[in-house]
């Protein structure tokens, strides 16, 4: 199986992004080809070197990885919307407001990405997990709308977006949550078993995973 797997470079004022550093120590498991690209926090940019490296590298499997800062576990999202509306400036400085990703686009896109069982396998290995339901409205979202919208074309492409807690060393001066950088990088190994083990996702009882 061919994956690619992203991060996005720092951000916001921070001198490091937890998913850039993660993927660089990630080890690739028997029958995954990966691929690891770390992209710019910027808007246009990062969707089309994303796009880009999709049409090169042929992927069955995108897995988008961000720092979502104020989370205490890993977090695969189920849903990007079709808006722009940054709390920040991206790192060229833009700032779009109220703008549609995609003025001709659906309102939202679903992961397609087996999230109730990533969240299950992280659970099963002793990391928090659980399963967001809003990628918010910065580059995050942006790229996970773009890369569903892009794959849309080829409905055997999997593809959807984790976030990720902080390093400790990020949270020195903050009264929040943190996960060690062994830990995330022994998680982004498990979701990549996960889109090896599960074609499709789980269904639990009444749609809660247990």
């Amino acid at each position: 199986m061919k994956i690619l797997m992203t991060a996005f470079d720092a951000f916001g004022g921070e001198s490091v992004n937890p998913a850039a550093m993660a993927l660089k120590k990630v080890i690739p498991i028997e029958n995954v080809e990966l691929k690891k690209l770390v992209l710019p926090t910027v808007f246009g940019d990062s969707l089309e070197i994303l796009k880009k490296e999709i049409q090169d590298f042929c992927p069955e499997v995108v897995i988008c990885l961000g720092q979502a800062g104020g989370r205490a576990g890993i977090t695969p999202e189920r849903i990007a919307i079709n808006i722009l509306d940054a709390p920040i400036a991206d790192n060229k400085g833009q700032t779009p407001l109220d703008e549609a990703i995609a003025p001709e686009g659906p309102a939202a896109y679903f992961s397609s990405l087996p999230i109730k069982a990533m969240v299950k396998t992280l659970r099963n290995n002793g990391i928090p997990s659980s399963i967001s339901n809003t990628a918010g409205t910065f580059v995050c979202n942006y790229l996970m709308y773009g890369l569903l919208q892009e794959i849309s074309k080829t409905p055997q492409v999997r593809g959807g977006f984790v976030h990720l807690p902080y390093l400790p060393e990020q949270v020195l001066d903050k009264n929040l949550p943190s996960m060690s950088l062994e830990d995330i990088v022994k998680a982004l190994e498990l979701l990549i078993q996960s889109c090896l083990n599960y074609r499709e996702d789980l269904v639990f009882p009444g749609g809660r995973e247990n």
